[in-house]
């Protein structure tokens, strides 16, 4: 989350707790503050799995997904699906400890 929008919710949920907003509002906001679904290309999937020093075999089995799936996706033949690239996307921003 930016900035920007941590400290649109931080506000919205001060509002909230001290009963200036409704409940309506302040879930409207939430969702707003919900970061965009992220994809990955074959190449940035790669790239990741490199610059994180892992294997295929490895980062198969920390997004629960076969071996061959990984490579699939590395040579563009397959896309992740909504919960592998949401792993890919925590993998990327906090590193292999939040997987393991």
């Amino acid at each position: 989350m930016s900035d920007i929008l941590k400290a649109v919710h931080e506000t919205a949920t001060d509002l909230y707790e001290s009963g200036v907003m409704d409940k309506i509002t302040f879930r409207e906001i939430e969702a707003l503050c919900i970061p965009k679904k992220r994809t990955f290309t074959a190449l940035e999937i790669k790239n990741l799995r490199e610059t994180k020093h892992l294997s295929q075999r490895v980062l198969a089995a920390l997004l629960s997904v076969g071996p061959s799936t990984v490579q699939q996706w590395e040579m563009g033949h397959k896309k992740p699906s909504a919960p592998a690239a949401k792993l890919l996307d925590l993998l990327d921003r906090k590193g292999v400890e939040a997987l393991v």
